[in-house]
């Protein structure tokens, strides 16, 4: 069981999109977290290895690193 605090403004709008949608806001706020997770996840570790002098790459460099073309 998770018990998360917000502010009102996003309760009201966690409530409202609950109720628009038919669905219970604990449904909402489940759905917020699985499909936004790995972002968050990918950030903080970036931060992380940011934060510990980790390499830096520019989008250009990674790109070229993966092979992507611009």
């Amino acid at each position: 069981m998770l018990n998360v605090l917000l502010s009102p403004s996003i309760e009201r709008r966690l409530s409202e999109l609950a109720k628009r949608t038919g669905r219970s806001e604990s449904d909402v706020a489940r759905e917020l977290i699985e499909s936004n997770i790995e972002d968050l996840e990918d950030r903080y570790l970036a931060e992380s290895s940011i934060a510990e002098g980790g390499q830096h790459l520019t989008s250009d460099q990674v790109r070229k690193e993966l092979g992507i073309k611009n």
